[in-house]
């Protein structure tokens, strides 16, 4: 397994953090599609600067370092009242794929807030890498499929209802880790 630290993302890092995402995530969608495609935001961009400094922002962001070297990077959004948080993204440079890294990643993120009871996190329907490690590496489930017969009710950006154009559509995951009410509850992935 991969010797795998998170440290804070700092402010002096925030502009190669915010491009080091977008080409993962142009990486996977490239993978899938070849070429451009419609769907994507920001013309060039699969996931916008605005998308990604929002998560920054309302969250507590992480760089994803293997022995030192930055491999990835991560967000997520702690709600300290219902501890059912979020894992706004996640990603891992192209060149350290296959290796570990982001299931170290995800474990380090567990350790980090052992508090939580539910994780949620979405990812879009054509990231069949992102759907395999989310499910099959990391314990989560899929629970809703939002698309234009089932519209998300709350965008990320707006807070207002996301619609999707027919053939787009994202997953919504979540990982129960402990059950409610009396506090002792055991993980579940």
């Amino acid at each position: 397994m991969a010797n795998i630290a998170l440290t804070p993302l700092t402010a002096d890092d925030r502009e190669q953090f915010i491009l080091d995402n977008q080409r993962a995530f142009q990486y996977g969608a490239m993978e899938e599609f070849g070429e451009r495609d419609s769907r994507f935001e920001e013309g060039e961009e699969i996931i916008s600067r605005r998308t990604i400094a929002n998560c920054i922002d309302k969250g507590a962001a992480y760089r994803i370092r293997e022995d030192g070297r930055i491999v990835g990077g991560l967000v997520v959004h702690i709600d300290e009242e219902t501890q059912h948080n979020h894992l706004d993204l996640l990603f891992v440079t192209p060149a350290a794929h296959s290796k570990g890294v982001g299931t170290a990643a995800w474990k380090e993120v567990e350790r980090l807030y052992p508090e939580t009871e539910v994780w949620e996190t979405c990812t879009p329907y054509f990231e069949t890498r992102n759907i395999h490690f989310y499910v099959n590496k990391c314990g989560f489930h899929i629970v809703e499929f939002f698309n234009s017969h089932h519209p998300d009710p709350h965008d990320p950006e707006t807070g207002e209802e996301e619609r999707y154009e027919d053939g787009d559509g994202m997953f919504r995951f979540e990982k129960r880790m402990r059950s409610s009410g009396n506090g002792r509850g055991e993980a579940n992935g």
